[in-house]
Protein backbone atom coordinates (compact mmCIF):
# COMPACT_ATOMS: atom_id res chain seq x y z
CA UNK A 1 0.00 0.00 0.00
CA UNK A 2 1.58 3.25 -1.01
CA UNK A 3 -0.58 5.60 0.94
CA UNK A 4 -0.14 6.26 4.16
CA UNK A 5 -3.34 6.53 6.73
CA UNK A 6 -5.26 9.69 7.95
CA UNK A 7 -3.45 12.23 10.37
CA UNK A 8 -4.72 14.89 12.30
CA UNK A 9 -3.29 18.01 11.94
CA UNK A 10 -3.26 19.85 14.86
CA UNK A 11 -0.46 21.91 14.16
CA UNK A 12 -0.94 23.13 10.76
CA UNK A 13 -3.10 26.45 12.02
CA UNK A 14 -0.33 27.42 14.32
CA UNK A 15 2.26 27.12 11.89
CA UNK A 16 4.40 30.37 11.25
CA UNK A 17 2.81 32.40 8.24
CA UNK A 18 5.48 32.56 5.56
CA UNK A 19 5.62 35.06 2.67
CA UNK A 20 3.11 33.25 0.36
CA UNK A 21 0.83 33.31 3.79
CA UNK A 22 1.05 36.98 4.44
CA UNK A 23 0.22 38.02 0.77
CA UNK A 24 -2.87 35.55 0.94
CA UNK A 25 -3.85 37.07 4.20
CA UNK A 26 -3.36 41.14 2.66
CA UNK A 27 -5.33 39.78 0.01
CA UNK A 28 -8.15 38.39 2.17
CA UNK A 29 -8.03 41.25 4.88
CA UNK A 30 -8.73 43.75 1.69
CA UNK A 31 -12.06 41.42 0.88
CA UNK A 32 -13.24 41.80 4.80
CA UNK A 33 -12.44 45.41 4.88
CA UNK A 34 -16.38 46.09 5.00
CA UNK A 35 -17.02 43.35 7.39
CA UNK A 36 -17.30 39.89 7.78
CA UNK A 37 -17.36 37.57 4.30
CA UNK A 38 -18.87 33.94 3.97
CA UNK A 39 -17.77 31.68 0.78
CA UNK A 40 -19.71 28.79 -0.51
CA UNK A 41 -17.14 25.81 -1.25
CA UNK A 42 -18.80 22.92 -3.12
CA UNK A 43 -15.74 19.78 -3.21
CA UNK A 44 -15.75 16.46 -4.56
CA UNK A 45 -16.40 14.46 -2.06
CA UNK A 46 -13.41 12.67 -1.88
CA UNK A 47 -11.49 15.87 -0.81
CA UNK A 48 -13.98 15.97 2.47
CA UNK A 49 -11.41 14.91 5.04
CA UNK A 50 -8.49 17.17 3.33
CA UNK A 51 -10.24 20.36 2.62
CA UNK A 52 -12.01 20.17 6.23
CA UNK A 53 -8.44 20.04 7.42
CA UNK A 54 -7.38 22.83 5.29
CA UNK A 55 -10.20 25.29 5.91
CA UNK A 56 -9.36 25.22 9.76
CA UNK A 57 -6.32 26.78 8.97
CA UNK A 58 -7.29 28.83 6.71
CA UNK A 59 -10.01 29.95 9.36
CA UNK A 60 -6.82 30.81 11.71
CA UNK A 61 -5.48 32.65 9.41
CA UNK A 62 -8.37 34.44 7.96
CA UNK A 63 -11.14 34.43 10.54
CA UNK A 64 -13.35 37.02 9.19
CA UNK A 65 -14.11 34.41 6.46
CA UNK A 66 -16.24 31.98 6.89
CA UNK A 67 -16.60 29.30 4.80
CA UNK A 68 -19.50 26.64 4.12
CA UNK A 69 -18.73 23.56 2.59
CA UNK A 70 -20.73 21.66 0.27
CA UNK A 71 -19.57 17.80 -0.88
CA UNK A 72 -21.24 15.33 -3.41
CA UNK A 73 -20.58 14.12 -6.55
CA UNK A 74 -18.44 16.54 -9.56
CA UNK A 75 -20.76 15.49 -11.86
CA UNK A 76 -24.10 17.32 -9.18
CA UNK A 77 -21.90 20.06 -8.18
CA UNK A 78 -20.97 20.91 -11.79
CA UNK A 79 -25.23 20.61 -12.40
CA UNK A 80 -25.79 22.75 -9.34
CA UNK A 81 -23.78 25.60 -10.62
CA UNK A 82 -25.12 25.29 -14.16
CA UNK A 83 -28.72 26.28 -12.18
CA UNK A 84 -27.41 28.84 -10.84
CA UNK A 85 -26.68 27.55 -7.20
CA UNK A 86 -24.78 29.94 -5.26
CA UNK A 87 -20.71 28.93 -4.96
CA UNK A 88 -17.94 30.83 -5.04
CA UNK A 89 -15.35 28.15 -5.05
CA UNK A 90 -15.42 24.51 -6.83
CA UNK A 91 -13.06 22.14 -6.44
CA UNK A 92 -13.94 19.00 -9.03
CA UNK A 93 -12.25 15.90 -8.96
CA UNK A 94 -11.45 15.81 -12.69
CA UNK A 95 -11.12 18.30 -15.19
CA UNK A 96 -14.43 17.11 -17.65
CA UNK A 97 -16.41 18.75 -14.86
CA UNK A 98 -14.51 21.83 -14.77
CA UNK A 99 -14.05 22.31 -18.64
CA UNK A 100 -17.92 21.86 -18.69
CA UNK A 101 -18.27 25.03 -16.75
CA UNK A 102 -15.84 26.73 -18.75
CA UNK A 103 -17.02 26.15 -22.00
CA UNK A 104 -19.95 27.74 -20.82
CA UNK A 105 -18.45 31.17 -19.33
CA UNK A 106 -19.25 30.00 -15.81
CA UNK A 107 -15.39 30.80 -13.89
CA UNK A 108 -13.57 33.69 -13.26
CA UNK A 109 -10.96 34.27 -15.76
CA UNK A 110 -7.54 33.08 -14.42
CA UNK A 111 -8.81 31.48 -11.32
CA UNK A 112 -8.41 27.59 -12.72
CA UNK A 113 -5.47 25.61 -11.74
CA UNK A 114 -4.80 22.05 -11.63
CA UNK A 115 -4.34 21.64 -7.69
CA UNK A 116 -4.11 18.08 -6.87
CA UNK A 117 -3.46 14.52 -7.84
CA UNK A 118 -4.57 10.91 -6.67
CA UNK A 119 -4.61 6.92 -7.61
CA UNK A 120 -7.18 4.80 -8.12
CA UNK A 121 -7.07 1.55 -6.13
CA UNK A 122 -8.96 -1.81 -6.20
CA UNK A 123 -10.51 -2.33 -2.35
CA UNK A 124 -11.83 -5.60 -0.86
CA UNK A 125 -13.38 -5.86 3.03
CA UNK A 126 -10.71 -5.91 5.77
CA UNK A 127 -11.50 -9.43 6.86
CA UNK A 128 -11.92 -10.26 10.81
CA UNK A 129 -13.61 -13.22 12.61
CA UNK A 130 -16.48 -11.14 13.22
CA UNK A 131 -17.45 -9.42 9.92
CA UNK A 132 -20.82 -9.97 9.15
CA UNK A 133 -20.79 -9.92 5.00
CA UNK A 134 -24.47 -10.03 3.36
CA UNK A 135 -23.03 -10.24 -0.06
CA UNK A 136 -23.44 -14.03 -0.72
CA UNK A 137 -19.35 -14.90 -1.30
CA UNK A 138 -18.21 -17.20 1.35
CA UNK A 139 -14.90 -15.42 2.83
CA UNK A 140 -12.40 -18.22 1.66
CA UNK A 141 -13.28 -17.57 -1.55
CA UNK A 142 -13.61 -14.36 -1.62
CA UNK A 143 -9.93 -13.80 -0.13
CA UNK A 144 -8.73 -16.34 -2.89
CA UNK A 145 -10.85 -14.77 -6.01
CA UNK A 146 -9.81 -11.12 -5.50
CA UNK A 147 -6.13 -10.50 -5.73
CA UNK A 148 -5.48 -8.55 -8.85
CA UNK A 149 -7.90 -6.82 -11.27
CA UNK A 150 -8.16 -9.97 -13.65
CA UNK A 151 -9.65 -12.34 -10.53
CA UNK A 152 -12.58 -10.34 -10.72
CA UNK A 153 -13.77 -12.22 -13.45
CA UNK A 154 -14.07 -15.26 -10.83
CA UNK A 155 -17.65 -16.63 -10.44
CA UNK A 156 -17.38 -16.32 -6.36
CA UNK A 157 -17.12 -12.15 -6.77
CA UNK A 158 -20.76 -11.40 -7.74
CA UNK A 159 -20.59 -7.54 -6.87
CA UNK A 160 -18.47 -4.63 -7.63
CA UNK A 161 -18.60 -1.23 -6.56
CA UNK A 162 -17.89 1.92 -8.78
CA UNK A 163 -19.11 5.20 -8.90
CA UNK A 164 -21.63 6.19 -11.73
CA UNK A 165 -19.11 6.92 -14.59
CA UNK A 166 -21.66 9.72 -15.84
CA UNK A 167 -21.61 11.88 -13.23
CA UNK A 168 -18.75 10.53 -10.59
CA UNK A 169 -15.15 10.99 -12.08
CA UNK A 170 -13.92 8.34 -9.72
CA UNK A 171 -16.40 6.28 -11.70
CA UNK A 172 -15.37 7.47 -15.28
CA UNK A 173 -11.72 6.72 -14.15
CA UNK A 174 -12.56 2.49 -12.90
CA UNK A 175 -14.30 3.03 -16.33
CA UNK A 176 -11.06 4.28 -17.82
CA UNK A 177 -8.89 1.49 -16.07
CA UNK A 178 -11.22 -1.58 -16.46
CA UNK A 179 -11.90 -0.88 -20.57
CA UNK A 180 -7.73 -0.60 -20.62
CA UNK A 181 -7.29 -4.02 -19.16
CA UNK A 182 -10.26 -5.01 -20.90
CA UNK A 183 -12.10 -6.44 -18.22
CA UNK A 184 -15.32 -3.64 -18.37
CA UNK A 185 -17.76 -5.76 -20.88
CA UNK A 186 -16.99 -8.91 -19.08
CA UNK A 187 -17.59 -7.38 -15.62
CA UNK A 188 -20.94 -4.96 -16.59
CA UNK A 189 -23.56 -7.31 -14.93
CA UNK A 190 -22.03 -7.00 -11.72
CA UNK A 191 -21.32 -3.36 -11.02
CA UNK A 192 -23.53 -1.73 -8.48
CA UNK A 193 -23.36 2.14 -9.19
CA UNK A 194 -22.43 4.83 -6.85
CA UNK A 195 -23.92 7.93 -6.37
CA UNK A 196 -19.79 9.46 -5.24
CA UNK A 197 -16.70 7.84 -4.01
CA UNK A 198 -17.80 7.58 -0.39
CA UNK A 199 -20.64 5.90 -1.04
CA UNK A 200 -18.70 3.25 -2.83
CA UNK A 201 -16.14 3.18 -0.14
CA UNK A 202 -19.25 2.10 2.45
CA UNK A 203 -20.66 -0.36 0.06
CA UNK A 204 -17.28 -2.04 0.68
CA UNK A 205 -17.35 -1.37 4.47
CA UNK A 206 -20.66 -2.59 4.75
CA UNK A 207 -19.46 -5.82 2.70
CA UNK A 208 -22.97 -5.47 0.78
CA UNK A 209 -20.13 -5.65 -2.26
CA UNK A 210 -17.29 -8.30 -2.80
CA UNK A 211 -14.88 -5.14 -4.14
CA UNK A 212 -15.12 -1.97 -5.51
CA UNK A 213 -12.66 0.98 -7.14
CA UNK A 214 -12.16 4.14 -4.64
CA UNK A 215 -9.56 6.59 -4.94
CA UNK A 216 -6.42 5.76 -2.38
CA UNK A 217 -6.74 8.53 -0.85
CA UNK A 218 -10.44 7.01 0.13
CA UNK A 219 -9.11 3.61 1.07
CA UNK A 220 -6.09 4.90 3.25
CA UNK A 221 -8.95 6.78 5.20
CA UNK A 222 -10.86 2.94 5.78
CA UNK A 223 -9.49 0.49 8.70
CA UNK A 224 -12.25 -1.64 7.20
CA UNK A 225 -10.91 -2.30 3.77
CA UNK A 226 -8.18 -3.41 2.43
CA UNK A 227 -5.93 -2.47 -1.19
CA UNK A 228 -5.27 -5.26 -2.71
CA UNK A 229 -4.18 -3.94 -6.54
CA UNK A 230 -3.00 0.05 -7.73
CA UNK A 231 -4.03 0.42 -10.54
CA UNK A 232 -1.67 0.66 -13.59
CA UNK A 233 -0.46 4.64 -14.52
CA UNK A 234 -1.14 4.21 -17.94
CA UNK A 235 -4.42 2.54 -17.18
CA UNK A 236 -6.51 5.64 -16.99
CA UNK A 237 -6.22 9.83 -17.98
CA UNK A 238 -4.19 11.70 -14.68
CA UNK A 239 -6.65 11.70 -11.98
CA UNK A 240 -6.51 15.76 -11.43
CA UNK A 241 -8.49 17.90 -9.20
CA UNK A 242 -8.83 21.49 -10.63
CA UNK A 243 -10.20 24.57 -8.30
CA UNK A 244 -11.59 27.53 -9.84
CA UNK A 245 -13.80 30.82 -9.06
CA UNK A 246 -17.40 30.59 -10.11
CA UNK A 247 -18.58 33.86 -11.80
CA UNK A 248 -21.30 34.58 -10.62
CA UNK A 249 -19.59 34.72 -6.93
CA UNK A 250 -20.19 37.88 -5.14
CA UNK A 251 -16.98 37.50 -3.33
CA UNK A 252 -14.52 37.03 -6.07
CA UNK A 253 -11.94 38.88 -3.78
CA UNK A 254 -12.50 36.49 -0.94
CA UNK A 255 -12.70 33.04 -2.96
CA UNK A 256 -9.33 34.13 -4.95
CA UNK A 257 -7.50 34.26 -1.63
CA UNK A 258 -8.79 31.10 -0.67
CA UNK A 259 -7.81 29.07 -3.89
CA UNK A 260 -4.30 31.32 -3.72
CA UNK A 261 -4.26 29.60 0.16
CA UNK A 262 -5.26 25.98 -1.53
CA UNK A 263 -2.13 25.95 -3.41
CA UNK A 264 0.30 27.29 -0.88
CA UNK A 265 2.11 25.61 1.73
CA UNK A 266 0.17 26.50 4.25
CA UNK A 267 -2.75 23.62 3.04
CA UNK A 268 0.06 21.46 1.41
CA UNK A 269 0.54 19.29 4.12
CA UNK A 270 -3.32 18.78 5.20
CA UNK A 271 -3.39 17.45 1.26
CA UNK A 272 -0.37 15.62 1.50
CA UNK A 273 -0.87 13.99 4.98
CA UNK A 274 -4.30 12.47 3.68
CA UNK A 275 -2.23 11.38 0.68
CA UNK A 276 -2.71 13.58 -2.24
CA UNK A 277 -0.05 14.71 -4.37
CA UNK A 278 -0.11 18.33 -4.51
CA UNK A 279 0.37 19.77 -8.16
CA UNK A 280 3.03 22.56 -9.30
Amino acid sequence: MVVQRRWFLGTVGAAAITVAGSAILKQANQSTANGSVRLIVSAAASVQDALNEAVQAYKALVPDVAIDLNFASSGALQQQIEQGAPVDVFLSAAPKQMNALADKGLLVPGTRRELLGNQMVLVTETHSTTSQHSASIPLQSREEAIAQFSTLTADTVERIVIGDPESVPAGAYAKEVLSSLQLYDALNSKFVFAKDVRQALTYVESGNVAAGLVYATDAALSSRVQTVAIAPADSHQPIVYPVAVIKTSQQVDAARAFTDFLSSDRSRSAFEHYGFVMLP
